[in-house]
């Protein structure tokens, strides 16, 4: 039996895109880097202004929905922002043994959901690059539903379209705001990743079961 999860007790698996399966450093770099050195460009700025002043609005609105979508940030520089994402691309990574991990979750029979705040233009870029849409039963957007994972309302939501049992049902995400979310609706079992960006240090992940890589939650057995 897998010590951190009882794959006997689970139906359904629901999984965070950026950080969990996909490795953290693409979005970093375009946040933290890529984008405010563009932004500055535009502007005609000294690079390091820029980058204080977009940092400041990152924060202010960490967690929403507006924080997660393309549409708003492209209003609010005035950038075309998926043309952007387009020109760092090529750091778009899987991150170790999540392929084995899908198939076998896929082979167990166990409904595979992958279920993200991301916009849906980035997802699709991403879902482009990697191949990894196959894998999944149904990729759900939180702009789709009109809330963002952190809130109570997206899970109820999802459970509306995509019926699950809280209690049967697995969640990993790199997010330890979502996770709070999720177990106070009652997701029973729950899984953070102690790495979602390689190139920085492990993540502080409170008192929640933990993975470096996805073999760990391996093997999975047939129910």
């Amino acid at each position: 039996m897998n010590p951190l999860v009882n794959w006997q007790h689970i139906d359904t698996v629901l999984l965070d895109m950026d950080g969990t399966l996909l490795d953290l450093h693409f979005d970093n770099h375009f946040w933290q880097t890529h984008l405010p050195r563009r932004y500055a460009e535009s502007l005609n700025r000294p690079h390091a202004e820029v980058k204080e002043e977009i940092t400041h609005r990152y924060h202010q609105g960490a967690g929403t929905l507006d924080w997660y979508s393309v549409d708003f940030w492209q209003t609010e520089l005035g950038l075309d922002i998926m043309q952007l994402k387009a020109e760092v691309a090529h750091l778009i990574a899987i991150h170790p043994h999540v392929i084995d991990f899908l198939t076998a979750v896929r082979q167990s029979g166990r409904r595979l959901v992958l279920a993200t705040n991301a916009h849906q233009k980035s997802v699709d870029l991403k879902m482009e690059r990697t191949g990894l849409a196959a894998q999944f039963d149904a990729i759900i957007s939180s702009h789709a539903l009109g809330a963002a994972k952190e809130e109570q309302a997206f899970w109820q939501r999802l459970n509306d379209i995509e019926p699950f049992d809280p209690a049967r049902t697995l969640l990993v995400d790199d997010n330890l705001s979502v996770l709070d979310s999720a177990q106070l609706y009652g997701i029973t079992h729950l899984v953070a990743v102690k790495k979602p960006d390689t190139r920085q240090p492990e993540k502080h992940t409170a008192d929640y079961a933990a993975i470096d890589d996805f073999s760990q939650l391996l093997p999975i057995f047939p129910t």
